[in-house]
């Protein structure tokens, strides 16, 4: 196949141009080049999306398949508008985000989505989900009939530049002092291997899928994914679990950013990470054991230095802290 990326240098757009140029498909990919460079064997268009259409210029002939990654709804629409026409079949790489309800645990595609974002309304990550929103509406309109809306949940994997998944695996492996955890153990986890995600995108185009689709691993209990880390990891720590409204109270915040406990969720998210992901696997989706993803995972924490500043996750110092607090009776 001939395939154009919009994107190409950063995590899952990058993984995907590996992996296509590996298959031996002919792979331009336009970015910037801001994150990083293609990998070795894609054509490189330089270019910066925010200067409007002519970012797509030097973009030239047809296209098999293009797959698009944007957030942002102005440069998604203005490349709709130049290329829709000229690809076979058009990709857009959404979110499960995009719903508007995360309380229903084994949602599937048919469940409601968020109001799309309204034009020249800048997109930013408060309306992340209403922006993804906005390009789905977009793609339909503009490449009728061959769409892929392949809606992703958490990417995780070797490379995650958001430090959400690794954070419990690397925590592990960093010291055997005792891991605060919240109090979730029978909460679903549910991640997707950002290889699985890239190379069921790739079959999709391949095939002429179409149609929204949850690209979404399988769900794993919290406390069977700190098991298994602790295990993957060879430690010897205790954990030592706190309730949310203790934890909150403190400070620490849910999902992600600083200052967080991974994957743990606020109240009326018990849906977040137990959506279907039946369709999608009926449609050829192929998903390695979570083990293996856990695994790759931890070794790519280790090369990438466990006690580096994160992005996600408690930082040492406050971990401990809270521990403490715990252990001497101040806590939950």
């Amino acid at each position: 196949m001939r395939i154009l990326i919009l994107g190409g240098t950063a995590f899952l757009s990058r993984e995907i141009a590996r992996q296509a140029v590996a298959a031996g498909h002919d792979v331009t990919c336009l970015a910037r080049g801001t994150s990083g460079e293609p990998p070795h064997g894609a054509d490189w268009v330089r270019a910066d999306r925010s200067t409007g259409p002519a970012a797509y210029s030097a973009l030239t002939g047809e296209w098999d398949a293009v797959i698009e990654v944007a957030r942002d709804p102005g440069p998604a629409r203005q490349a709709l508008a130049g290329l829709a026409e000229k690809a076979g079949h058009w990709t857009f790489v959404s979110s499960c985000s995009a719903y508007a309800d995360h309380s229903v645990p084994g949602a599937a595609e048919d469940a409601e989505l968020l109001p799309a974002l309204a034009p020249g309304v800048p997109s930013t990550p408060e309306n992340y989900g209403e922006s993804k929103v906005a390009i789905e509406e977009a793609t339909l309109q503009a490449a009728a009939g061959r769409p892929h809306l392949c809606r992703a949940g958490l990417i995780s994997g070797p490379g995650d530049p958001t430090d959400r998944y690794g954070y419990w695996p690397a925590r592990c492996a960093r010291n055997s002092g005792p891991v605060l955890v919240p109090d979730i153990g029978s909460h679903p986890t549910q991640v997707i291997d950002v290889r699985d995600l890239a190379a069921w995108i790739l079959l999709a185009a391949g095939q002429g899928v179409t149609g929204p689709l949850n690209a979404i691993g399988d769900q794993v209990p919290f406390a069977g994914l700190i098991s298994a880390c602790r295990g993957a990891s060879g430690s010897n720590s205790t954990t030592v679990t706190a309730g949310g409204d203790w934890l909150v109270e403190q400070g620490v915040n849910y999902w992600s950013g600083p200052e967080s406990l991974p994957l743990w969720l606020p109240p009326g998210h018990d849906g977040f990470m137990a959506r279907s992901n039946r369709a999608a696997r009926v449609a050829g989706m192929v998903l390695r054991p979570w083990q293996e993803t856990l695994a790759a995972t931890l070794d790519d924490e280790r090369i990438r230095g466990l006690d580096r500043p994160r992005k996600a996750g408690l930082p040492p110092a406050t971990e401990q802290r809270l521990v403490d607090m715990l252990r001497n009776g101040g806590g939950a």
